[in-house]
């Protein structure tokens, strides 16, 4: 069985056990949080699509982690101009395990 969600601005598939990155949400290590935007449902022997959301179709995930992302380095330069800027970002994000698939 697996499902489609939507958080962060980001789609997923998931299946129970899977862990995954995602946006930060504010919830801490340990604690569970339910993901109400799933898109799609496939048990294996049909396949359940919204338009967009399934209403009563949920996904129950434990935060396994808050964590920050690798470096990524923003670079500029304009040639003969004398022009360099570097910046840096680093993404919070967080690890999540999946722990069961509801459907309506």
């Amino acid at each position: 069985m697996y499902a489609v969600i939507k958080t962060g601005g980001q789609q997923f598939r998931v299946a129970k056990g899977d862990k995954l990155s995602i946006q930060k949400t504010d919830a801490e290590a340990g604690k569970s949080i339910t993901l109400d935007e799933v898109m799609m449902v496939n048990d294996g022997k049909k396949a359940t699509v919204g338009a967009p959301l399934i209403k009563g179709a949920t996904v129950t995930a434990k935060v396994v982690e808050q964590y920050r992302d690798e470096k990524v380095v923003i670079f500029k330069k304009k040639r003969r101009q004398n022009y360099r800027r570097t910046k840096g970002h680093r993404q919070h994000l967080t690890l999540i395990e999946i722990t069961d698939i509801k459907t309506a």
